[in-house]
């Protein structure tokens, strides 16, 4: 059950995330919609960590490791010394 919320409530957080792109097409004002989207980034946020910590550390780590790619090696992204080249 309690994993169960964790999902809904990353789930809102996600929405809550595409609603920003859906948002000026309701034809608020300006100053409206800096609030709201301003609004949406907070609760998303905040709903997507609070589904961390609901979910737990094995979930968390899921995630991170579907990211790893992002992550560059210190090795790859150094160019090679003249000495290494002869």
């Amino acid at each position: 059950m309690v994993k169960t919320v964790g999902y809904i409530i990353l789930l809102i957080s996600f929405l809550s995330f595409v609603m920003i792109l859906i948002v000026p097409w309701f034809g608020f004002s300006k100053l409206q919609l800096a609030g709201i989207t301003t609004g949406l980034i907070i609760v998303g946020e905040i709903l997507f960590y609070l589904s961390l910590f609901i979910l737990g550390r094995s979930f968390y780590e899921k995630i991170k490791s579907k990211l790893k790619f992002w992550k560059t090696k210190t090795n790859d992204s150094n160019p090679p010394l003249q000495s290494d080249l002869k």
